[in-house]
């Protein structure tokens, strides 16, 4: 029987990728995202290679995620590796004058959809001794920039709750990995930006950004260590980002 992937957000980006990159070692997949279209172009693609189910779920929805991992057909129950992708920034704006309601879904997202996911899907790991739990972290959980506040805040968060995870989880042999990618080139900045592709665009201009495949190649490596070896953390950026978030070295 094939492993099985629970990945969140994966109509776009890194989740996308780490679901193309997951079944291309034959694993199968299920495939989460809040635009019932995209699920299923994803699985139209992925299948009839490896098998995939697809669940339009909106993780802020505390109910709808305890239903949908409750409800899992019974040959995508038992989840090896649950990937905590779904996540995003909305504006600019310095803390005096951001929007409250973009912190908002900032943190309903970011933050209590992750909580949500983790505990209904990690009881289960728990019981069959093994499972690994991915978060989608940032490098600005740990590096701030004007801007950032919220999603730097609930970055951090994710970052704190994944060591406070594995504090809980020693003799279970489930294995927790937070991945805090830096600057890297996904639709990230089109939902930041509200859908303004030509300012979302100008965030890349003239550097080589990391790529959706080189964070879903990071997230396949750790989850295939031997079962005693747990990367706690991965911090990934490109070459021409250094360590704040903004010094980026322009090609040219």
């Amino acid at each position: 029987m094939p492993k099985t992937l629970f990945v969140t957000g994966a109509t776009s980006g890194f989740g996308a990728a780490t679901a193309r990159r997951f079944a291309s070692a034959g694993w199968q997949i299920v495939a989460t995202g809040r635009r019932e279209e995209r699920p299923a172009a994803l699985a139209a693609e992925l299948a009839p290679a490896v098998p995939v189910h697809t669940i339009t779920l909106d993780v802020r929805d505390a109910g709808a995620v305890a239903h949908a991992v409750a409800t899992l057909p019974a040959a995508f129950r038992e989840v090896d590796v649950l990937v905590n992708n779904a996540g995003l920034a909305l504006g600019l704006e310095p803390a005096p004058s951001a929007h409250l309601d973009d912190w908002d879904r900032i943190v309903d997202t970011n933050i209590k959809g992750l909580l949500y996911v983790t505990r209904a899907v990690l009881p289960g790991m728990v019981e069959r001794h093994g499972g690994h739990v991915v978060n989608i972290g940032s490098i600005a959980g740990s590096w701030p920039y004007p801007g950032g506040n919220c999603y730097g805040a609930s970055k951090a968060f994710v970052q704190q709750f994944s060591r406070n995870l594995r504090a809980d989880l020693p003799g279970t042999g489930v294995r927790v990995t937070n991945i805090e990618p830096g600057l890297a080139e996904t639709e990230f900045s089109v939902v930041r930006f509200k859908g303004d592709a030509d300012k979302a665009g100008q965030v890349y201009a003239g550097t080589q950004p990391l790529t959706a495949e080189d964070i879903a190649e990071i997230v396949y490596w750790t989850t295939q260590l031997p079962a005693h070896v747990n990367i706690n953390a991965v911090e990934v950026m490109p070459t021409s980002q250094s360590w704040s978030a903004l010094t980026i070295t322009r090609k040219g």
